[in-house]
């Protein structure tokens, strides 16, 4: 006998059991996802995402099977050059944009050298 679960009731089990979400997850969600990360330049383009995406289309009746076949070999004819890897900012260059505060390192050295002559006086 089968058990109807209501959503409250998954949505619960998915708040309790960390990480299932991730395990139940529609592989056209994942396939959305990384073509969004890609078409904005923050992920490689996998060309698996898009025959995800175009397989789900043809299945719903978004398109026709000869247009998806048509959009595939194209998505399979273009050759993906991968952009080269940003370094990261360098740290001198990190410290360019940060605000200069030099009261504050004026009155730190009045305090250490406060500290330093009651240490030699003792």
């Amino acid at each position: 006998m089968a058990t109807e679960l209501s959503s409250t009731t998954i949505t619960n089990i998915l708040e309790a059991v960390p990480g299932i979400a991730t395990v139940l997850r529609s592989p056209v969600a994942d396939a959305i996802v990384n073509l969004s990360r890609a078409a904005a330049g923050l992920a490689p383009f996998e060309k698996k995402d898009a025959h995800e995406l175009i397989r789900y289309a043809v299945r719903r009746g978004l398109i026709r099977s000869d247009e998806g076949d048509r959009v595939a070999a194209e998505v399979d004819g273009v050759k993906i050059e991968r952009p080269a890897v940003k370094p990261a900012p360098k740290h001198a260059a990190a410290k360019k944009h940060a605000p200069k505060r030099p009261v504050a390192r004026k009155k730190a050295a009045r305090h250490h050298a406060a500290a330093r002559s009651k240490a030699k006086k003792k």
